[in-house]
Parts: C-alpha cells; structure tokens; sequence
C-alpha cells in the first residue's frame, strides 16, 4: 500500500497544470509549494512569468530568499515550467 502523500505528490502537478492559470491557481501553488506559514505572511502573482513576492516584513522576505532554490523547483512542478520563469521579492 502507498501513502496518501506520495499518490497526492504525484497527481497534485498533474492535475494542477491542467487547470488554467488564474490568481487563484498561483495562490494555491504558492501555500502548497512553501507551506502555511510562510503563506499566511505573503502574497505572490505571476507577472510575465516571474513569481513576484511581497512579505509582511523583511524577517520572511529574508526566510523566502534564502528558501528561494527549494521553492522554485515546487512551483514549476505545480504551475509548469513556462509558466514559471523565475521568483523575485519585490521591497
């Protein structure tokens, strides 16, 4: 038997790349790709491919930054890698 996590891991991109891109999808991209969190203390939109993060302090831009290279593979996973060309903090 396999664990919930590993089939929802594999099917979640599959899915959610087939749905359109909508502020919405990004959003949920987003929490899904950073957790609650970092989530709950940023909002993000995709603008000409760029994942554009704004934090509530400079305390979780630093966090976002420094998560950047973990971060990006998740959302190219989720959003695909057209879609998703780079992440940057905007200040």
């Amino acid at each position: 038997m396999e664990p919930v996590r590993n089939v929802l891991n594999g099917v979640l991109p599959r899915l959610l790349r087939q749905a359109p891109l909508t502020p919405e999808k990004v959003q949920f991209a987003w929490r899904s790709a950073v957790g609650p969190q970092i989530a709950r203390a940023t909002r993000v939109e995709l603008r000409d491919g760029r994942v554009v993060v704004s934090a509530e302090d400079q305390r979780w831009a630093r966090e976002v930054e420094r998560a950047a290279h973990l971060i990006l593979p998740k959302l190219r996973a989720l959003l695909g890698d057209a879609h998703v060309t780079g992440l940057s903090i905007a200040t």
